[in-house]
C-alpha cells in the first residue's frame, strides 16, 4: 500500500468528511412519511452511545412507543404465553418495553442485565428479545442508553463463563454480528436468565435453522407505493432501446428450465434461435449463457454477462458458443473485435479447468481478446473482511493503523474491482467495443463489474430509482446468491458460502460518490440503509438467491419491499448537491492513494468517529434552500416570460457549483475517455 493511500485513509478515520449524505439516520421532519416503527428507522440507529445525541434517539423511541402503545399495554397477544403469565403476576410491569413493529411480539425479557459497552463501560438495564430484534435499555441513565439491533444481523451467539465463574461480568453472552459489531451481556448466575435469553436468541435469530419463517413474512407495514413494482424488465430494456434489429427478448427461460438462476426474460442476439440457446447453455457453467445487460445508446456496443465456458482439461469447444459470441460482436457495426473480461486471476481460471471449467481460447474465438482482472474469490474476500473487523472494532490501534489496514488487503480488493469496472466502461464508451463479462458462475464478481460499469456509463442508474432498478436487475434477477452469501436466518456461521460480495459493491459505489459528490442523487445514508437491511430480514428484497426462488416463496405478496420504505421518505436519502449529468460518463480514479476506508460504515459504532454535528441536518437545510430558490426562479419565469436555465444549473449552481478535479476522478461527455 502506498504511503499516501494510508495517510488519506487515516485522515478520513480521524475526521470523517461529509460526502454525499450521512452515516446517521436523519431526524424525522414533521408531516413526512414515517419509517417502520413510526419515526424510528428500524435498524440503522442500532447503537446509541454515551457520546452521541441521546435526545434524538429518545425522541425516536418515544414516538415509536406512542405508535404501538395500544398493542403493548393493552394486548396480551404481543407476548408469548410464558411472558403473559409473568405480566399477570406483575413481574414485568416495571420493565421498559421496546417499540414494536406490525407483526412483532416480545419473546423474552431479562432484568438487571449488564451490557459491556466497549466504549462507555458497563451499563445495567433490561434486555428484551422479540421475534425481530434484540433491545437493551439502561435503567439508570437519563436520557437512557438504548441498543437496538435486528436479530438478522446476528452471526452467532456464545455463552461466556459457567455458573461457578468468579469476577464481575464474567458470566453471560457474546453476540457476534455481521455488521462489524460484537455485543456482550453479563447476567447474574443466580438470576437464571441467561439460558432463556440464549435459547430465544438461537430460536429467533436463526429461524431458518428452526423451521420458522423469517420476520419479513410477519412484518405487515403498509406504504404508499409498492416497491416490488419498481423494476419491470421489459420497461428497462425498452429504455435502453431493446428490442431492435440486433437484439430480441426471448421467453425461453419463462419456466426457468434453461437456467434456474437466470430471470424469466432474457435478451439475446436476434439471429440466434432458441434451439441454439439450449446448446450454448450446455457449454456454460450452470447454463448461464451470455445475455445482454446494457447497450450503448449511440454505438450499440454492449455489456453481456455469463459464466465460464466448460472447456475442461481436454479443451472442449462449442461451435454454437463461438457463433454466439461472434453474433454479439457483429451486432456492433463500429467494431470488429470483442473483449472477454474474466474477473478471476489467470491462475484461478487455469485451475478451474481441472473442475471442468476454464476460459475462452483466443484461437477458438476469432476476433476476441481475453483479459483477466485478477479479482480474488469469495473465500479471500471473507478473510479480508475478518481482518478488517479485527482492526476497527472495538478499538483502533492508531500507532500501527497504516500497516494494520494494509495487512487486511481490503482497499486493495476494492481497487481491483473498481479498476476492472473502469476498464469495461472505457472499452464500451471510448473503444466502442462490445464486452463479455464473467467469473466462474457469473453471480458474484460478474455482478460487481457489470453493475459498476453501468453506473459509470448510464446516469439513470445514479438516481435513487435507477439504482434500485440496477440492483433488482443485475443482482437480484440475475441470481446473486444472497441467501448463501449472507446466511439469512441460518446458524451455520462458518458456512464457506458466506462472503461480503455485495458489501464490496456498495463500498465501491461509496468510493465513487466521494470522487463525484454531485453526480449521485442518493446520499451515504441511502447506501448504509441498504446494507443494514441486507441483514435485517425486515424486508423481502434480499431474501432467496434467484428470481425463481422468490416467485416460489411468493415474496411480492407475502413481504414488504425495501424500496417501499425508502421511497416513502425520499428526503432522507436525497443528496442535495446532486446535479443531473445524464450524458456524462464517470471515470473514477482506481488508485490506492485516492481510495478511503469507509469510516461512516465500518467504524460507525465507535462514538469517537461520529461528527459533532450530523451532516444530514445541514443537507436538509440545503434541500429546503434549493426548493425555495427553484420556486423563486419559477415565479420569475412566469413574470418575465424569459427563458431561463434550470434551477440546478443556474440559481442553485451559483451557490454550489460542482468541480471535478483530476485527483478525484474524471467526468466526460459521452464519447470522451479517461486519461
Amino acid at each position: 500500500m502506498e504511503q499516501s493511500s494510508s495517510s488519506d485513509s487515516l485522515r478520513s478515520l480521524q475526521t470523517p468528511g461529509p460526502g454525499p449524505g450521512s452515516a446517521q439516520p436523519p431526524a424525522q421532519a414533521p408531516g413526512t412519511a414515517q419509517p417502520p416503527g413510526a419515526a424510528r428507522q428500524p435498524s440503522v440507529d442500532s447503537l446509541s452511545s454515551a457520546s452521541t445525541s441521546h435526545s434524538d434517539h429518545s425522541a425516536h423511541t418515544k414516538s415509536a412507543s406512542l405508535r404501538s402503545s395500544d398493542s403493548i399495554s393493552t394486548s396480551a397477544d404481543n407476548f408469548s404465553p410464558d411472558l403473559r403469565v409473568l405480566r399477570e403476576t406483575n413481574k414485568l410491569a416495571e420493565m421498559e418495553e421496546p417499540p414494536l413493529l406490525p407483526g412483532e411480539n416480545i419473546k423474552d425479557m431479562a432484568k438487571d442485565v449488564t451490557y459491556i459497552c466497549p466504549f462507555t463501560g458497563a451499563v445495567r438495564g433490561t434486555l428484551t428479545v422479540t421475534n425481530y430484534r434484540l433491545y437493551f435499555k439502561s435503567m439508570e441513565r437519563d436520557p437512557p442508553f438504548v441498543l437496538d439491533a435486528s436479530l438478522g444481523v446476528i452471526s452467532r451467539v456464545e455463552k461466556i463463563g459457567g455458573a461457578s465463574s468468579r469476577g464481575e461480568n464474567s458470566y453471560g453472552l457474546e453476540i457476534v454480528c455481521k455488521d462489524i459489531r460484537n455485543l456482550r451481556f453479563a447476567h447474574k448466575p443466580e438470576g437464571r436468565t441467561r439460558r432463556s435469553i440464549f435459547e430465544n436468541l438461537m430460536k429467533y435469530a436463526f429461524p431458518v435453522s428452526n423451521n420458522l419463517p423469517l420476520f419479513a413474512f410477519e412484518y405487515k407495514e403498509v406504504f404508499p407505493a409498492n416497491g416490488w413494482k419498481i423494476y419491470d424488465p421489459l420497461l428497462e430494456y425498452r429504455r435502453q432501446g431493446v428490442p431492435n434489429e440486433s437484439w430480441r427478448v426471448t421467453k425461453i427461460n419463462e419456466r426457468y428450465e434453461l437456467c434456474d438462476t437466470y430471470p424469466a426474460l432474457l435478451v439475446v442476439p436476434v439471429n440466434i434461435p432458441d434451439e441454439e440457446l439450449r446448446r450454448v447453455a450446455a457449454f456454460r457453467s450452470r447454463g448461464r449463457i451470455p445475455v445482454l445487460s446494457w447497450i450503448h445508446p449511440e454505438s450499440q456496443a454492449t455489456i453481456t454477462r455469463c459464466s465460464q465456458p466448460m472447456v475442461g482439461v481436454s479443451g472442449r469447444r462449442s461451435k454454437e458458443d463461438e457463433k454466439y459470441l461472434q453474433s454479439i460482436m457483429d451486432s456492433n457495426a463500429q467494431s470488429h473485435k470483442i473483449f472477454i473480461f474474466d474477473a478471476r486471476p489467470s491462475v484461478n481460471a487455469v485451475a478451474n479447468k481441472a473442475k471442468g471449467g476454464g476460459y475462452e481460447s483466443e484461437d477458438a474465438y476469432q476476433n476476441a481478446e481475453l483479459v483477466f482482472l485478477d479479482i480474488h474469490n469469495i473465500h479471500v474476500m471473507r478473510e479480508s473482511l475478518r481482518k478488517l473487523k479485527e482492526i476497527v472494532y472495538p478499538n483502533i490501534e492508531e500507532t500501527h493503523w497504516l500497516s494494520n489496514l494494509e495487512s487486511t488487503h481490503w482497499l486493495e480488493h476494492i481497487k481491483l474491482i473498481l479498476a476492472g469496472a473502469l476498464r469495461i466502461a472505457d472499452k464500451v464508451e471510448s473503444g466502442k467495443t462490445s464486452v463479455v463479462v464473467h467469473c466462474s458462475d457469473g453471480w458474484d464478481r460478474t455482478a460487481q463489474l457489470t453493475s459498476l460499469a453501468m453506473l459509470m456509463l448510464d446516469g439513470y442508474y445514479r438516481t435513487i430509482r435507477g439504482f434500485q432498478v440496477l440492483l433488482e436487475k443485475e443482482w437480484l434477477s440475475f441470481g446473486h446468491r444472497f441467501q448463501l452469501r449472507v446466511g439469512h436466518g441460518d446458524k451455520n456461521h462458518a458456512d464457506a458460502d458466506r462472503s461480503p460480495v455485495f458489501l464490496q459493491f456498495i463500498d465501491c459505489v461509496w468510493q465513487m460518490t466521494r470522487q463525484f459528490p454531485t453526480a449521485f442523487e442518493f446520499n451515504e445514508y441511502f447506501l448504509i440503509t441498504i446494507l443494514d437491511h441486507l441483514y435485517s430480514c425486515l424486508f423481502g428484497t434480499f431474501l432467496c438467491s434467484s428470481e425463481q426462488q422468490r416467485g416460489k416463496e411468493n415474496l411480492p405478496q407475502k413481504t414488504v419491499s425495501l424500496w417501499s420504505y425508502i421511497n416513502s421518505q425520499l428526503e432522507d436519502f436525497t443528496n442535495p448537491l446532486h446535479v443531473s449529468y445524464a450524458n456524462h460518463v464517470l471515470y473514477p480514479v482506481a488508485s490506492m492513494r485516492h481510495l478511503e476506508l469507509w469510516v461512516g460504515y465500518y467504524i460507525r459504532w465507535n462514538p469517537r468517529m461520529k461528527p459533532q454535528e450530523p451532516v444530514h441536518h445541514r443537507y436538509k437545510e440545503l434541500l429546503a434552500k434549493r426548493a425555495e430558490l427553484q420556486k423563486k426562479q419559477a415565479e420569475l419565469h412566469v413574470k418575465t416570460g424569459v427563458e431561463l436555465t434550470s434551477a440546478r444549473e443556474d440559481t442553485f449552481s451559483k451557490w454550489f457549483r460542482p468541480t471535478f478535479l483530476p485527483a478525484e476522478g474524471h467526468l466526460a461527455w459521452r464519447g470522451g475517455g479517461y486519461g
